[in-house]
């Protein structure tokens, strides 16, 4: 997998060091051999960062036709309209098959191609507005982390852009190979896409609220079994009404909510990587029955479990060549 990562003056270290730090850990892992990301901007040679520290050996832009993955990682505050040279290249690595990413304000480059036309896409959401005002095709969602059209990504704010690029690796090798990188690096392995940003709010409080971590960790080791709000807020020793709200403000999303999400994520894993039989991973899942987990599975992924399994069985075998 070819990466073309766009860069430009006065850009921010950490909007380029996101991607590179999860791309680059699929090579340290051993999770694939063919993986490399390489940095390019408008004329190549160097460029230097919003914090002053000058970048240089950079490629141009003979980068994307190289590239079978092409991000802007972000975009100028000032959010400039595209140029015309870029434009052309972005759709032109698109028209030969190449997905396209915007993470953050990156949104906004990509949005000014027209590949997002009639289609949803999340930025920031302090920038949302703008956004929305700029191109009125655009179905825009605040309340996700990133939008995959499957040939076009978008993603919303800065720490979001950790949770697209594992996106990227769960899409291309499997929830396994993310897992493994998220817990090399130290951060949550699968944040859905449908979860909201939070707004005005840290991007997680369950860390520093110790109730909810524990039911969180303790949830996690009893997916099998039945989890409603009634146990959980008797685990967390608080009121149905009280769990629920702190619950909420912790994880973005109510309880039943989360809870299915993790079974789902779960459940990939236990298709990438077991033979079990669909019964089992339903049963395994805490489903109650391989009829229910068919139906959440694909109202959830738009593929039944035995299409997914086959889909990324391939893959698996693909990524080993």
């Amino acid at each position: 997998m070819k990466i073309a990562l766009y860069a430009f003056d006065d850009i921010t270290m950490f909007h380029l060091a996101a991607p590179l730090m999860v791309f680059g850990e699929v090579a340290r892992l051993g999770l694939a051999f063919d993986w490399e990301t390489q940095l390019w901007s408008d004329r190549g040679g160097s460029i230097r960062t919003a914090e002053g520290y000058a970048l240089g050996d950079l490629s141009g832009p003979s980068s994307v036709d190289w590239a079978d993955i092409v991000i802007v990682p972000s975009w100028p505050v000032t959010l400039p309209p595209i140029g015309d040279a870029l434009r052309a290249q972005l759709r032109g690595a698109h028209q030969r098959g190449a997905e396209i990413a915007g993470l953050c304000l990156g949104s906004f480059a990509v949005a000014d191609t027209g590949l997002l036309e009639g289609r949803s896409a999340v930025t920031h959401w302090m920038k949302m507005s703008e956004l929305r005002e700029r191109n009125s095709q655009l179905e825009l969602d605040e309340s996700v982390l990133y939008i995959d059209h499957g040939d076009v990504m978008t993603s919303a704010g800065t720490a979001s852009s950790i949770d697209a690029c594992l996106h990227i690796v769960r899409k291309h090798l499997g929830s396994g190979a993310a897992t493994r990188v998220a817990r090399s690096l130290v951060v949550a392995p699968h944040r859905e896409g449908g979860q909201a940003q939070y707004i005005e709010r840290p991007l997680t409080r369950a860390a520093e609220d110790t109730a909810i971590a524990n039911v969180l960790e303790w949830s996690l080791g009893r997916l099998n079994e039945p989890l409603p709000i009634e146990r959980l807020a008797e685990r967390a020793r608080m009121s149905r009404r009280s769990f629920v709200r702190q619950f909420q403000l912790a994880t973005g999303v109510t309880p039943a909510r989360w809870v299915l999400e993790q079974r789902l994520a779960e459940s990939r894993t236990l298709l990438e990587t077991t033979t079990w039989s669909i019964d089992e991973i339903s049963a395994a899942c805490g489903f109650g029955s391989a009829v229910t987990f068919r139906q959440n599975f694909v109202a959830a992924f738009a593929v039944t479990p035995t299409a997914y399994r086959k889909q990324f069985t391939h893959d698996e075998k693909d990524a080993r060549r």
